[in-house]
């Protein structure tokens, strides 16, 4: 509520009184535009339409105030007519500097290339002192183009500077961003603006060549007479006629190289060629058809002499029929001859009877007898077999070496059915040099379920030798054998004083049970006569109630 203060009256409590009628406390508006321009406007009431006591002058009138001094002859003299000012942004409105440059970017891991020209057209805004970097767009260029910098004050060193018209000319460099720029040139209007402020313009410059895009530009066109043949005419009478030749393909020069037989086929419809691999059973090689697809194959090029070489292709399979000057034809084929396709050599030694006829019908030629060729492989290498180290039986030893994940032996089923629990015994001693071995008598048991042998020593007391099992059952093999063919061990081999080596250990058969008599005359066909003699000899005069019964021996 706004408070009235009646006149003549101090301002103290109890001395001012509200007004109820007045209802506006805003301020009056001291601020206006005119044709867009902001002017100060004097107050004519006070705050709440409240009447001024006293005219308030502007802030541009004391100051023209105090700018006044008195004259005593002349009075005050009257001011001028201020002159029209016009902005900035009025005067260089659409007022634009343009300037025809270029930069060099550096091109890092080309071997082709070390820098790339790129143009740029640099703007400079006169209006507010802002420029702009634009590159024009180029078609299939590979780099992202366009404005490069967008419109702005561009700073020219390090102590806040920026650059103004008075920094550009032709043939200057710009420093913009850490990119040098090179102005070579300027169009008429700006080339006119600064001569009229003063400023010597430089010669022009031409923009350099840029040796990606000249590298790259399109090669002339060149045209190609058109060939009259009939390829209607060949495809209706030479649809499904082949000549087929049989070839050795030679590349034994090169590692691991060896000489294979393949199919040469000469399709007549499209003068194309095709070579097929003759796959043998058993080779190790996958079994890929084609080993050159069918196409036609250039016999020579438009190459100089120097480049034109049999190691065609060096990177790439497919050239166009611009670059070929003849492909291979029917007349190039010949047997006895070596023909030369993609760099590899055939030898050709025979062919079909439907190409003999076509030759000497078509084109007069009379082909010769088939070669004789070597179709034969080498030598297959011989597996070695590394000698047996001792540990576990011969058998698992050796299936370690034919395969990687080795199979335990197999094993006669039927022997084992047959043969169970039959034991040969013999009795044995030690033939060695120690004198300390004099003495010590074996037992020694031959297993016929497995062509085992196990040796057994008696304790004998106060001998000072602890008796019990001195070989567990294994295959004993004979003096001599190999791992490739071994002999083991048989009841033909075991007789009275016989020499039985046991790894190293040897020992002398002294005696035998008479099953092992009986046994073995039971299979007389197959042991020597000189194995059953001496059996006999020694057990004639051994009693009959010394020797075991006729009963297999259990284990």
């Amino acid at each position: 509520m706004a408070f009235h203060r009646t006149h003549g009256l101090p301002f103290l409590p109890g001395n001012s009184f509200p007004d109820p009628a007045k209802s506006a406390f805003h301020r009056s508006q001291t601020l206006d535009y005119k044709n867009g321009y902001a002017l100060p406007r004097r107050p004519r009431v006070g705050i709440g339409q409240d009447p001024l006591l006293a005219n308030q002058l502007s802030q541009s009138e004391l100051d023209q105030l105090a700018s006044l001094y008195p004259t005593l002859t002349y009075g005050q003299p009257r001011p001028s007519a201020p002159s029209d000012f016009i902005p900035a942004h009025v005067a260089f409105d659409k007022k634009v500097l343009r300037f025809d440059g270029y930069f060099q970017q550096e091109v890092l891991g080309s071997p082709d290339e070390q820098y790339r020209v790129r143009p740029v057209v640099v703007f400079y805004y006169l209006e507010d002192d802002s420029m702009a970097v634009v590159e024009p767009a180029q078609e299939n260029s590979g780099l992202p183009q366009g404005k490069l910098i967008k419109r702005q004050r561009l700073p020219k060193n390090d102590q806040g500077d920026h650059y103004l018209w008075t920094d550009l000319n032709r043939a200057s460099d710009l420093c913009m961003y850490g990119t040098t720029y090179r102005l070579t040139h300027c169009d008429a209007f700006t080339q006119e603006f600064l001569e009229s402020q003063g400023v010597e313009l430089n010669e022009p410059e031409e923009i350099p060549a840029d040796p990606y895009t000249e590298r790259r530009a399109q090669p002339p066109r060149s045209y190609v007479t058109p060939s009259d043949f009939d390829r209607l005419r060949q495809f209706l009478t030479m649809d499904r006629k082949v000549l087929r030749f049989y070839a050795m393909w030679d590349h034994s020069d090169s590692l691991y190289g060896e000489t294979r037989a393949v199919i040469v086929q000469y399709y007549l419809v499209d003068d194309s060629v095709e070579i097929r691999e003759v796959h043998q059973p058993n080779s190790g090689r996958d079994p890929f058809p084609v080993l050159l697809r069918r196409q036609r194959v250039p016999k020579h090029t438009h190459a100089p002499a120097s480049e034109e070489t049999n190691s065609f292709p060096t990177c790439v399979l497919e050239i166009s029929d611009q670059e070929v000057r003849e492909y291979l034809s029917p007349r190039d084929f010949k047997i006895g001859e070596t023909i030369t396709i993609m760099g590899h050599r055939f030898l050709l030694y025979n062919c079909d009877k439907f190409t003999r006829h076509y030759y000497q019908e078509q084109l007069g030629e009379t082909h010769p007898a088939p070669l004789e060729v070597n179709k034969t492989q080498g030598e297959e290498a011989k597996m070695d077999i590394p000698p047996y180290n001792g540990f576990g039986s011969l058998e698992d030893s050796l299936q370690n070496c034919l395969s990687l994940i080795p199979e335990p032996p197999k094993k006669d089923l039927i022997k084992m059915l047959e043969n169970d629990h039959k034991v040969l015994r013999y009795e044995a001693r030690l033939d060695s040099q120690n004198p300390q071995d004099n003495g010590r008598r074996f037992v020694l048991s031959y297993y016929l379920a497995n062509d085992m042998i196990s040796i057994f020593e008696p304790p004998v007391r106060n001998s000072g030798i602890i008796g019990g099992k001195f070989l567990e059952k294994a295959r004993i093999p004979k003096p001599g054998s190999t791992m490739d063919n071994p002999i083991y061990y048989s009841p033909a081999d075991l007789f009275i004083g016989a020499r039985v080596e046991v790894f190293g250990h040897r020992f002398i058969l002294t005696d035998a049970d008479r099953y092992v008599l009986n046994y073995l005359e039971t299979i007389s066909e197959h042991i020597p006569e000189e194995t059953l003699s001496s059996l006999r000899q020694k057990l004639k005069d051994m009693p009959e109630h010394q020797s075991q019964p006729d009963e297999p021996q259990t284990v």
